[in-house]
């Protein structure tokens, strides 16, 4: 029986408790990286307010990282309202920081990606322990936390003499308890730093490893062309475009200093590099200003391909066919920006469509027409991108309802959710998937029944594959979409981890295996990369042995006429005679009643399950590969065959 719900019920969360109650909704709580980005990022914040020109991130032995900068230092004086040292206020207090008055000329942070005031207490709540060191007004001022409670009260002392420093110095101890791993993604550490770098010219942000002794820095003299240049694969099919533009007043579009700088690329193949910031806040969701920069561009683009008439007629161009291979670095600055969430990992400021449209736009359309050669390249391969679109809305994607593919409906499922438990049979004929659906284990098993053979794939384009019923079910059961060998293709929608060709032990069992193999080569590779692919055998026949005195009768299955000859010469041996043996032929999977299915080809302990892999995974091998595929599944390939199964026909034991 539950409590009482009354008074005494209803707790209130003080000072910082709200953050170690429910850490999630203030950070991420995958890895600490992120309560450390807030202090870099206030760091950040001096430096864009022009008052700091390093920030040197130290990773010690002991587990704790720290962030120095050589700005301003946090005030210490005691706050007029609170009566505390403004230090301590803003390592304790949810709702406490410098950078709400924002609109003031005198304000101290005029741009910067702090709204809510909860950063570095939120660093502090989820921290073992926090050490904080101000150097300003000509003192050295420290004070430190545990568990975001203090421990040591803010203390002095001056600075010697002739001695000058100003700064900060926040070294922390992330608290294990509120985090999945203590360990921080390194890459994303350096990727974050090495970014302040290139959009804050003058900054030079290093990092140390005290236990290597390893320290890198990095400062961008030519920022984002030299940061996009170390980052992109391929050449641009054209000049990088690299431009700013900054509100000097204000006005009904923008505030003074608002705006953003950015560099973008075009290339044809390879993967794209796409970052964006807001006041040096890493985006990597993006959010609206990055839709303002598609905006701008696609505009530019369309207005240039009209100014010049280079549109055929009956083409429409989408911002899409201008963006599908975009690289860029945009760098937003917005007086006050909103955020999805405390991790600011994405821009939903409305205003910031408009902002960075209104700066990217004229400047790129000046550039196109500036830059004729270079203009009209890129337009003959938007309009191209727009005429492939539009050949790729005729294709046939698969049958969806409200947004999401529609499972097929003779699919019988497993109980199971969990893959990696998961057997999916692609049975031959309703017959014996009947059988199976009848004599499979539910919880791990399902059944899809193909009707008659599949179609050969081999020379099918992809977009067309699912006009084939059987093939969409197929595509639709595992929830992978049709992919190449090159293409990355995201394997986590996988609901299967065994697919199973189940068919006939006779020449047409056969041929729809190898049809079934040749739509998994061709068009959904990784699964056979990945060892998904199986083929079940069934028996072939079936060896009864009638009850001989004491022995009971004897019931065998054997998978082909070599074991059969086998079994019956060890039976031979054993005094069976050979009138007490009886043989019969499967016809097919339908004449196996559920019992007899379950026992010889499903049940895990005693089937006879083949995987399909290819031993040599090289470049060269699986070019080889194709080619006999192609030799023996082209649609014009007859002349070949003939000539391969004259020279080779021998070797294959067939059963007619």
């Amino acid at each position: 029986m539950a409590k009482n719900y009354d008074e005494s019920s209803i707790r209130v969360l003080k000072g910082l408790e709200p953050v170690q109650e429910r850490p999630g909704m203030y950070t991420r709580t995958e890895h600490p990286l992120h309560v450390i980005q807030e202090v870099i990022d206030n760091a950040a914040d001096e430096v864009l307010a022009g008052y700091a020109t390093m920030i040197i991130v130290t990773q010690h032995s002991d587990g704790s990282v720290s962030v120095a900068d050589d700005g301003r230092g946090i005030p210490v004086g005691l706050h007029a309202e609170e009566k505390i040292p403004t230090v301590e206020l803003v390592f304790t207090r949810l709702h406490a920081g410098g950078k709400f008055n924002k609109t003031e000329g005198d304000a101290a942070y005029r741009f910067s990606g702090g709204l809510h005031g909860v950063g570095v207490s939120v660093t502090n709540a989820l921290a073992k322990k926090l050490e904080v060191t101000v150097w300003r007004d000509n003192a050295e001022h420290f004070l430190s936390f545990a568990h975001g409670h203090l421990v040591d009260a803010l203390t002095s002392r001056p600075l010697g003499r002739g001695e000058k420093k100003s700064g900060t110095l926040v070294r922390v101890w992330p608290e294990a308890k509120y985090f999945d791993s203590l360990n921080f993604p390194q890459n994303d550490l350096v990727h974050l730093l090495r970014a302040k770098a290139v959009l804050l010219s003058g900054l030079t942000a290093t990092l140390h490893h005290e236990a290597s002794g390893e320290t890198s820095t990095w400062c961008y003299e030519q920022g984002m062309p030299a940061y996009m240049t170390q980052n992109l694969n391929f050449e641009p099919m054209i000049p990088p475009f690299h431009g700013s533009f900054f509100f000097p007043t204000t006005t009904e579009e923008g505030n003074a200093g608002e705006g953003a700088q950015w560099l973008v690329a075009w290339t044809e193949e390879g993967g794209m590099l796409r970052e964006s910031y807001v006041n040096l806040i890493p985006t990597a969701s993006g959010g609206t200003h990055e839709a303002g920069l598609r905006e701008g561009l696609f505009v530019a683009v369309k207005n240039f391909i009209e100014l010049h008439s280079l549109l055929p007629k009956g083409v429409k161009l989408l911002a899409e066919d201008v963006f599908a291979r975009v690289s860029f670095v945009l760098s937003a600055k917005i007086l006050d920006p909103q955020f999805q969430g405390q991790t600011k990992e994405r821009l939903s400021s409305r205003d910031a469509v408009r902002l960075v449209s209104r700066a990217v736009l004229p400047q790129f359309e000046l550039w196109l027409n500036q830059y004729l050669e270079h203009g009209k390249k890129l337009a003959q391969w938007v309009i191209s991108q727009a005429q492939a679109r539009t050949r790729a809305s005729q294709k046939v994607e698969k049958r969806k309802s409200s947004g999401v593919a529609v499972l097929p409906g003779k699919l019988t499922d497993c109980e199971t959710d969990d893959p990696a438990l998961s057997e999916l049979f692609l049975v031959e004929g309703d017959s014996a998937g009947g059988s199976a659906k009848m004599g499979r284990d539910k919880f791990f098993q399902a059944i899809l029944p193909l009707r008659g053979k599949v179609l050969n794939s081999w020379e099918v384009e992809r977009d067309r594959l699912f006009a084939n019923n059987e093939i969409h079910d197929i595509a639709v059961a595992i929830g992978v979409d049709p992919h190449t060998r090159e293409s990355a293709c995201d394997l986590s929608g996988l609901r299967y981890h065994k697919i199973c060709i189940l068919s006939d032990a006779d020449v047409d069992g056969a041929h729809i295996q190898v049809l079934l193999l040749t739509l998994f080569f061709r068009h959904f590779p990784q699964l056979i990369k990945a060892g998904r692919i199986y083929v079940a055998r069934p028996p072939l026949f079936r060896l009864d042995v009638s009850a001989s005195g004491k022995k009971p009768a004897q019931k065998h299955y054997v998978h082909d006429t070599f074991e059969l000859q086998s079994l019956q010469d060890k039976l031979a041996r054993e005094g069976v005679r050979p009138n007490a043996m009886s043989i019969a032929r499967f016809k097919g999977l339908g004449e196996m009643s559920a019992v007899q299915l379950w026992d010889t080809t499903m049940n895990p302990d005693t089937r006879l399950l083949l995987q399909v892999h290819i031993d040599d995974l090289s470049a060269l091998n699986w070019a080889l590969t194709e080619e006999r595929f192609t030799m023996l599944m082209g649609k014009n390939e007859a002349p070949a065959r003939r000539l391969w199964l004259e020279a080779h026909g021998n070797e294959a034991e067939v059963d007619i």
